[in-house]
């Protein structure tokens, strides 16, 4: 669903609807609902359910509750020695506050937006038509309103949380009861059982503390909130807008939930590319991929590569096993980090989980969506590696292939090219597989930059790859290595970084696959390579012998090629000095880019480069449609050899 118009939410109309949010803060009213009474009987954690549910224990005035003189309390209990008010507690109750008065905000612009206003205004006159939807649109309003209350809690609270939550996470035994029946009984009923929890001494122990149970609380409110957003009717004025908070990041569009799956950077081992031997294609891709990625501008949200032509939303990198694809990840990672913290730029590592496909019809897609969803967000640098890419993004016509992986490659197709398709260049998703030929062919087609991850190729790449095991034990104990280093050659220069992609691809003119070397050669004789016929043939014969080959093909060769035209490096100074460049306006770093690519293209030569890319092009493809039918031939051969071998051995044996 496209969000089609944006609304400001300002801070002058906030203002006016803190007094409202802060006496809920001040005393609330919850009478428990019989089942939340009954919950400690099969509770996971019987102490604090059973803390909880016996909160009211029966006299009514101990159902209001009042969360300001719980913090007072824990001020007390936590700072008994000080005037002041710890800091985290401050900042919790604030961003509270600050979340019910934008949740109050979002209630009333529902209310004008679904006509629940002018419906409240005749209560009295409502037929049961009238009162059905009076009622459905009330619930949908009260979901909504806690929807925003608690994501904006969650957006100012999410910096000073710990990085880790899992075991506040266990101490939490949940939301007893969620109500939706009006605003008041909804913020009352969240925040009851808040309160309850802040004042559990088991829970709380340090000011700390009541930030992670803030953020743990209010993520799984809004899970719950999610979870019954289909039943909700009347909710077209929600998903068909965006609400954007004025002098803020914040903004609301319909349900999305950007904290889904939070997006806090993965750990990684830290890896430098000359470490990494051989993959010369590998880590020149690599160095260019991170090079663009930091010429994002945050404040015009875009990129200027992508206006050049040369950035990739979507690559792959591929090769046979034991060939180095996790330490190509970590390197990744490693050099944008670095380039990052010194840049001061925010950076996320976000690679898929193991655990994305779900046995629950659906659940699958959920997580997907709950994994993709951050690469959305345009206030940070995302490298989302998806390693061993053929688990999860299997050919879905293969057999045997489960809904999950059907489910996650619709959604990876979604979010990669559609209606909900949003990359601002400033987030790269890379596949890395064993296996191309495995993945689906949708998928594969989303591919724009392609390289090989080979490992050791040549005499040198094995020397410096033997030099960087043995040389810790060298160091230690030279006499016991005692070998002879190569006279003509200093280890590991080999395995710095290209120029070009020139220098790594001078060798191919021509495709190495047979039926693609064929088919070229056959063209050849019909045009001639720097004439536009050349390419439209070559194109219409290789369709010919591979049917899948389509026009998506032909603008992944273009994107290739542009790439090429882009394949210039940034001054070294830049880095050393970032006002020169990362950190001048938009306009500015466009310019400077395109002297750069003018400058590039002097040494170029255009059909040169469209050749090479073209066959770089359709041997991959060739590979990777042959190398299917290999496999299964290879195996054939390979059983027919071990019955010979077992039928010898048998008969010798009798």
């Amino acid at each position: 669903m496209e969000h089609n118009s944006t609304f400001p939410i300002k801070q002058s109309e906030l203002d006016m609807l803190r007094d409202e949010a802060a006496s809920y803060l001040k005393s609330i009213q919850w009478e428990q609902g019989q089942r939340a009474k009954n919950k400690d009987k099969d509770a996971k954690d019987e102490s604090i359910l059973l803390y909880l549910s016996r909160a009211n224990n029966g006299s009514s005035a101990a159902n209001i509750t009042s969360v300001s003189k719980t913090i007072l309390a824990l001020k007390k209990r936590l700072l008994p020695d000080s005037v002041a008010i710890p800091i985290y507690l401050n900042q919790t109750l604030y961003a509270v506050q600050e979340g019910i008065t934008l949740g109050i905000w979002i209630k009333d612009s529902y209310y004008d937006a679904s006509g629940l206003s002018s419906l409240s205004e005749n209560k009295s006159g409502l037929d049961t038509t009238g009162k059905r939807e009076f009622e459905s649109k009330m619930h949908t309003a009260t979901a909504f309103m806690l929807f925003a209350t608690a994501y904006n809690i969650l957006h100012n609270l999410k910096e000073i949380a710990s990085d880790d939550l899992s075991v506040m996470k266990q101490k939490f035994a949940g939301i007893p009861e969620v109500s939706l029946l009006t605003p008041l009984k909804g913020i009352g009923c969240s925040l009851f059982y808040y309160d309850k929890y802040l004042g559990h001494p088991d829970i709380i122990k340090s000011d700390q503390d009541v930030v992670d149970f803030t953020v743990v609380y209010f993520e799984a409110l809004l899970d719950e909130i999610q979870l019954r957003k289909s039943s909700l009717e009347y909710t077209e004025t929600i998903v068909d807008r965006t609400y954007k908070l004025e002098k803020s990041e914040f903004a609301i569009s319909g349900w999305d939930n950007v904290f889904a799956g939070a997006a806090k950077s993965v750990e990684f081992n830290k890896i430098q590319f000359e470490q990494i031997v051989g993959n010369r294609d590998a880590k020149h891709f690599a160095r260019r991929l991170t090079e663009r990625m930091l010429s994002y501008d945050f404040t015009a949200k875009k990129n200027p590569f992508q206006e050049l032509g040369g950035f990739m939303p979507v690559f792959m990198g591929y090769g046979i096993p034991g060939t180095g694809k996790s330490m190509l990840i970590a390197a990744i990672a490693t050099r944008l980090k670095e380039h990052c913290d010194n840049l001061e730029l925010p950076f996320l590592f976000h690679p898929m989980p193991d655990t994305l496909i779900s046995t629950f019809q659906g659940g699958s897609s959920e997580k997907m969506v709950e994994w993709m969803k951050p690469l959305q967000d345009p206030t940070k640098l995302i490298f989302a590696p998806i390693d061993d890419a053929e688990n999860n993004l299997q050919e879905r016509t293969a057999q045997g292939v489960s809904a999950g992986v059907k489910e996650v490659i619709g959604v990876f197709l979604r979010y990669t090219e559609g209606a909900y398709a949003v990359n601002y260049g400033n987030s790269s998703v890379g596949l890395f597989t064993n296996l191309p030929e495995m993945l689906d062919k949708a998928v594969i087609s989303r591919v724009q930059g392609r390289f090989k991850i080979d490992g050791a190729r040549t005499e040198h790449d094995f020397l410096d790859q033997d030099h960087l095991w043995w040389r810790k034990l060298q160091e230690t104990m030279p006499e016991f290595v005692n070998m002879q280093g190569p006279n003509d050659y200093t280890y590991l220069s080999n395995q710095g970084l290209a120029k070009s992609m020139g220098e790594i691809l001078n060798l191919t003119e021509k495709p190495t696959e047979e039926r693609v070397l064929e088919t070229y050669e056959k063209v050849e004789k019909m045009h001639a390579t720097n004439d536009h016929m050349f390419y439209a043939s070559l194109y219409k014969e290789i369709q010919q012998i591979f049917p899948f080959f389509s026009s998506r093909d032909v603008r992944n060769i273009q994107s290739a090629v542009s790439l090429r035209l882009t394949d210039f490096d940034l001054e070294k100074d830049w880095f050393e000095n970032p006002e020169k460049y990362f950190k001048q306006p938009y306009e500015t770093k466009f310019n400077m880019l395109q002297e750069l690519m003018k400058a590039n293209m002097k040494g170029l030569n255009f059909s040169d480069i469209r050749r090479q890319e073209v066959v770089r092009y359709l041997d991959n493809v060739a590979t990777i449609a042959d190398t299917d039918f290999k496999r299964k031939v290879d195996g054939r051969v390979n059983q027919l050899n071990i019955d010979l071998e077992a039928r010898e051995q048998f008969e010798k044996g009798r």
